[in-house]
């Protein structure tokens, strides 16, 4: 017989409740309103998030990798295991409370990745880092962007103005990238439309639906040949 769910804690949130729970030693769930947005023991896709993100930059010197969402942390985790020591990554996260959750009874699970000295949490929007990022340029930019944030790009994120998936967001994280950088971006379903506004912006894009049966979430995995045009794209 399965263990009950024991709420650990929760805030208050413009979409809802946010809510941490545990059941057994390993097993989380964090939720919002009535809805999952991860379990601790599902995390396949967060893991091939950041290995995919981060494989090209194994033997690099000094990368700097962008990862919008903390989470649980296994995505963090992946980028971790796959960069070298001297690697410096930024992780922008909205909630500060998700941070103390990292930090506190989640910690255990990701070997503490948030306090791994590569690591700087920046409480904020990472759309408005990648903006700051693009404007600004040079040694700013990063070798990959990685969004792992709930649901990830779907119907109603085709608007040219989305923060995040839209045509001039991309433009965005396409300024925002050293050449030969890579955008790596979770999504609970494939998009067919944001798949083709990055390949419209010049980036080579393949998906992965890491894990066998049932609903696999997808990965997408888009790597940017080219030079980064100079122009700037922060509106």
């Amino acid at each position: 017989m399965a263990q009950p769910w024991k709420t650990i804690d929760n805030i208050s949130t413009e979409e809802g409740i946010l809510e941490l729970r545990q059941r057994g030693e390993r097993d989380f769930l964090i939720t919002i309103g009535s809805q999952i947005l991860m379990n601790s023991m599902s995390n396949r896709s967060e893991v091939v998030l950041g290995q995919l993100g981060c494989g090209h930059l194994k033997e690099s010197s000094n990368p700097q990798v962008l990862v919008g969402g903390l989470g649980m942390g296994f995505t963090l985790r992946a980028v971790l295991d796959t960069l070298p020591p001297s690697a410096q990554v930024i992780v922008a996260e909205l909630n500060p409370t998700v941070l103390e959750w990292c930090r506190g009874p989640l910690k255990t699970l990701t070997e503490n990745a948030v306090g791994d000295p590569r690591v700087t949490v920046e409480i904020g929007d990472v759309a408005r880092r990648i903006r700051m990022t693009a404007v600004n340029g040079g040694e700013s930019r990063f070798d990959a962007i990685i969004l792992d944030l709930y649901r990830g790009p779907h119907a109603k994120t085709h608007h040219s103005d989305d923060p995040l998936y839209g045509s001039r967001a991309i433009e965005n994280m396409r300024a925002a990238l050293k050449p030969c950088g890579v955008v790596a971006v979770w999504g609970e379903s494939y998009d067919e439309s944001f798949d083709k506004r990055l390949r419209a912006s010049g980036f080579t894009v393949t998906t992965d639906r890491p894990g066998r049966g049932g609903l696999r979430h997808v990965v997408f995995f888009a790597h940017l040949k080219q030079s980064v045009k100079t122009g700037k794209h922060a509106s």
